[in-house]
């Protein structure tokens, strides 16, 4: 005898998040702007946490414009406490915030090393312990967590990231397992080089690194292992994190969606 369907809905229903709260760090560009504006657009109620004031109110301006509602948060997510407590009440969580340095180890500054570990490993982590009784109370919830080809594969010169991409990656699967039988999903999404502030300022860090000019960081460095020879969109990265909040996507957790142009097909 078959099993009925997990699907509440056809296969065509669009995402609709009305009545949800979701959660975006990072949301004051790039990738967690387009996030941000999708979820809105979706119906959700957007809480979208960033250090960059005039980047969330600019952010804030646009949705509603598209007819969605974001309310800016201003928070450093290495304020641990205030990100937990920011979180209660989410249904949808998108842990996307970052940042980079490329250097050798060696030259690596600890201080930047316990930063980068810290925005994007910890705070998740607390975000989690905020948002998950309530994902747990009501049965649903969504965990999207932005990580990168970077939480699959390494590079050279990029230490910290790296290691906070990959413990991202096992908090994720954690995530999974504990909230699976609370109708809670977690999972990853791991784009590639995102055509995004971040991505322009490593351009510049690894001309320095390599010694070339930064022409050629993006074809000879960047784009080398990729089949596909262009950046991501942030809008790409956001319709990922959409279908994995939708109906569609409600038997699909502990996983890694990969958007990285054959990066790791090699």
């Amino acid at each position: 005898m078959t099993a009925p369907s997990a699907l509440p809905a056809p296969h065509d229903t669009p995402l609709d998040l009305g009545g949800r709260t979701a959660l975006v760090t990072g949301a004051a560009g790039g990738i967690g702007r387009a996030c941000a504006l999708r979820l809105a657009a979706a119906g959700a109620k957007v809480r979208a946490v960033d250090r960059d004031a005039e980047g969330l109110e600019a952010l804030a301006a646009a949705a509603a414009d598209l007819g969605g509602a974001v309310e800016p948060l201003v928070l450093d997510l290495t304020d641990l406490d205030a990100a937990e407590a920011a979180a209660a009440g989410t249904d949808v969580l998108v842990n996307n915030a970052g940042l980079q340095l490329v250097r050798p180890i060696e030259e690596f500054p600890p201080d930047v090393f316990h930063t980068v570990l810290t925005v994007m490993l910890e705070a998740p982590f607390r975000l989690l312990r905020g948002a998950l009784p309530h994902m747990y109370g009501q049965g649903w919830g969504r965990v999207v967590n932005i990580s990168s080809v970077h939480g699959l594969r390494a590079s050279a010169y990029k230490s910290a990231y790296v290691a906070a991409k990959h413990g991202l990656e096992g908090l994720s699967k954690t995530t999974a397992l504990e909230g699976a039988p609370h109708g809670v999903t977690s999972n990853c999404v791991n784009p590639g080089y995102v055509r995004t502030a971040l991505v322009e300022k490593q351009i510049a860090d690894q001309a320095l690194a390599h010694g070339i000019p930064e022409e050629r960081v993006v074809a000879e460095v960047l784009l080398q292992d990729s089949a596909l020879k262009r950046l991501i969109e942030p809008e790409e990265v956001a319709q990922a994190v959409a279908y994995l909040c939708g109906p569609q996507a409600s038997f699909v957790t502990g996983t890694s969606l990969v958007l990285d142009g054959g990066w790791t097909a090699h």
